[in-house]
């Protein structure tokens, strides 16, 4: 099993219910191909450092997930098939990767309770 993190980046227009449900569809994918979902965030509308497809912003999500390396293509192709998905980036995670990513959540954790 391999640590992989992806970011994807929606676009704008979309409702809350929207979101919900694509980033809902995405996570059930992954794991019907046999991933661990590590940890979900939402970011939030963030603005983008230049336009795509003529938008200024869109709602960015993270996945930290594990799996075999066979599921990453095609979930790859799921987002280049959905119109909601503007970008995305799906990293594999080394060992100092992961402290990181686990010392990132601590840290948004104690942020969360404070």
């Amino acid at each position: 099993m391999n640590h992989y993190e992806t970011v994807f980046i929606l676009n704008p227009v979309l409702s809350d219910t929207q979101i919900k449900e694509t980033v809902k569809k995405f996570e059930d994918f992954l794991v019907s191909k046999g991933a661990k979902m590590v940890s979900k965030e939402d970011w939030g509308l963030k603005k983008l450092a230049y336009p795509i497809q003529n938008k200024k912003s869109g709602f960015y999500h993270l996945f930290e997930f594990t799996v075999d390396g066979e599921a990453i293509t095609p979930l790859e192709l799921e987002f280049r098939r959905d119109e909601r998905i503007m970008r995305y980036l799906t990293v594999s995670l080394d060992k100092h990767a992961i402290s990181w990513a686990e010392r990132r959540r601590e840290k948004l954790n104690i942020k969360a309770l404070a």
